[in-house]
């Protein structure tokens, strides 16, 4: 349910991205002036931006990647939001209440995204994963040094008492 949203409005920005590019030109330009991989013009960058939230929409919605799918969608979220929903920017006070309410339901889509992001389908994380291998390695290594500590001591003597036996 999470993925229609950017489904549609992915699929809407690469068929016309003229009707946005007025709108997300203040977003876009600065963008593309520190990102050299992103195109000049305002559509083609529009376009990727669709293009990405379709293919990650898609990947999220049937369960394929949907961690790095999640991310992608909140990555391309942030400056779509920023560009369409400047209700700061806003002179009529239904027009920025209306702009206010998409720009927070699009945050609250963030939020869901980075919970999607994080989810791990209740598996371990490679967190719990990595710091679980790590308690196990320091339990072996402690059962390792108390068995050299066992049996040291007595291999020792051993040790001592061939020696003065005679060859």
């Amino acid at each position: 349910m999470l993925a229609s949203m950017f489904l549609t409005g992915g699929l809407n920005s690469v068929r016309d991205p003229k009707a946005v590019a007025p709108a997300a030109e203040p977003v876009v330009q600065p963008v593309t002036e520190r990102v050299s991989a992103l195109p000049d013009r305002t559509e083609q960058v529009v376009r990727l931006n669709g293009a990405v939230q379709v293919v990650a929409g898609l990947m999220l919605a049937t369960g394929r990647m949907p961690r790095p799918a999640a991310l992608a969608i909140a990555a391309t979220l942030v400056p779509t939001t920023l560009a369409g929903h400047r209700f700061w920017e806003a002179e009529d006070p239904s027009e920025r209440a209306e702009q206010r309410i998409h720009f927070f339901k699009n945050m609250s889509m963030l939020g869901g995204l980075l919970i999607a992001a994080d989810d791990t389908g209740a598996r371990p994380s490679v967190v719990w994963r990595g710091s679980h291998a790590a308690r196990g390695l320091r339990r072996d290594a402690g059962l390792v040094r108390r068995s050299v500590r066992a049996t040291a001591g007595p291999a020792a003597a051993a040790g001592r008492v061939r020696a003065k036996l005679p060859a």
